[in-house]
């Protein structure tokens, strides 16, 4: 099949990777992609945010299926403007994909389905702000209502540090503080069912300890020996169920990947928030552990005709994010990027990066995603942090604690 992925950061290279070892991928393009992409995909210009412009290219390829990467295209309607187009396509439409475009909406959904969460009231004025702050208390947990690129969220201590976010976001959630360690679970829904992927966990702090500034995420791993057994059963059963069947039941049927951001609370797993495309950067270590085709799995996603659950691989994968200097703040770009080349058992995948003539520069905050495997986390764990000292990128910076 002919497949056209939409997006340009290190999920998209690492779906455009697996999708390119599909022995069914027999042609695989990406736009607008970026300087890793363009080594496994043909990439073409597009504006991923104009649904006309995509549907319109996808087309023009004679394209079997479309997966769309990041959330701002599918709020947008670009999986709407290719369904109408007469092409398959691995994405909720905009209404579904408000899962994600209105944190108000997924609490909304979320109640009406029984599903845990923390409690949480939408707030406007200062008024309200100041009321749901002095209700539940420290740690303030105050998420922008819209998208914010994985840097909406503010949880602090400091009360005038959490009234100051919400009066910049102008419509919040603020909610409960969860307690307990987070992991991510995505699944895979075809408008009626849906079957889960790997367990993953992912680091939001910029720096150590968990240190820093909320980010879109600087490294993840899988799987979580510590996890509880049969979380990913009880987390099908308490959420991923009954959000698509209340999606389905208001005319919503979810087709995509349904992302499922947990804490693990002393009164079990909650819901700490919802995507409506795979996580970055856990993207990367789960599809460098899935066993299955990832070409039929989304087709059979985007065509209602899921079946078993995906299989794994044994062993574990561990991925490192580069980052430019100054992210998350203000990132410098255009510095040149050398040490690219992949060891035997890690690879490079990019995020923020151009061509500029023969060489590779930094074009985004998140620059690459280093991933690393092996029989076990250490070793997976070792690979990745082995080749990403080898790489060079001028004012760059990156944890040295993922899964530790």
């Amino acid at each position: 099949m002919r497949v056209l992925v939409i997006g340009s950061g290190g999920r998209e290279h690492a779906l455009c990777r697996s999708l390119k070892l599909d022995p069914q991928v027999e042609e695989l393009h990406c736009a607008p992609g970026n300087a890793g992409i363009d080594e496994v995909a043909t990439v073409h210009p597009v504006d991923p945010l104009d649904p006309g412009q995509v549907a319109e290219l996808a087309v023009r390829l004679r394209a079997d299926l479309v997966v769309v990467g990041p959330e701002a295209p599918l709020v947008a309607g670009v999986s709407d403007a290719v369904r109408e187009a007469g092409i398959a396509c691995f994405g909720p439409s905009s209404g579904a994909a408000m899962i994600e475009g209105s944190k108000a909406f997924a609490k909304e959904i979320m109640e009406a389905a029984d599903v845990p969460t923390a409690r949480a009231r939408t707030c406007v004025t200062d008024e309200e702000f100041a009321a749901a702050l002095d209700e539940f208390g420290a740690p303030y947990v105050v998420k922008d209502d819209g998208l914010a690129a994985g840097k909406g969220v503010v949880v602090t201590d400091d009360r005038d540090e959490a009234l100051a976010h919400a009066r910049a976001c102008g419509r919040v959630v603020i909610e409960e503080f969860l307690d307990g360690p987070e992991v991510s679970l995505f699944a895979l829904c075809d408008g009626s069912t849906a079957v889960p992927l790997q367990l993953a966990q992912d680091f939001k702090r910029a720096y150590d300890g968990d240190e820093g500034p909320n980010t879109g995420g600087m490294g993840a791993y899988t799987p979580l020996p510590w996890a509880p057994e049969g979380l990913t059963e009880q987390v099908m059963r308490e959420v991923v169920h009954p959000t698509i069947a209340e999606l389905s039941r208001r005319g919503l049927p979810y087709q995509g990947v349904l992302y499922v951001g947990l804490a693990l609370t002393a009164k079990g797993p909650k819901v700490v928030e919802f995507n409506a495309r795979f996580g970055d950067p856990e993207t990367q270590v789960i599809l460098d552990r899935l066993q299955t085709p990832l070409g039929g799995l989304l087709m059979a996603s985007a065509t209602g005709e899921l079946g078993p659950d995906p299989v794994f691989k044994d062993g574990s994968a561990v991925t490192v994010v580069i980052a430019a200097e100054n992210y998350p703040a203000a990132p410098v770009k255009g510095d040149v990027i050398t040490g690219l080349e992949e060891t035997s058992d890690a690879y490079v995948l990019h995020a923020g990066t151009r061509r500029e003539g023969d060489a590779v520069v930094s074009d985004g905050g998140r620059v690459l995603s280093v991933v690393g495997s092996g029989p076990d986390q250490e070793s997976a764990r070792r690979a990745a942090y082995d080749l990403a000292a080898r790489i060079t990128l001028r004012g760059s910076h990156y944890r040295t604690d993922i899964a530790r």
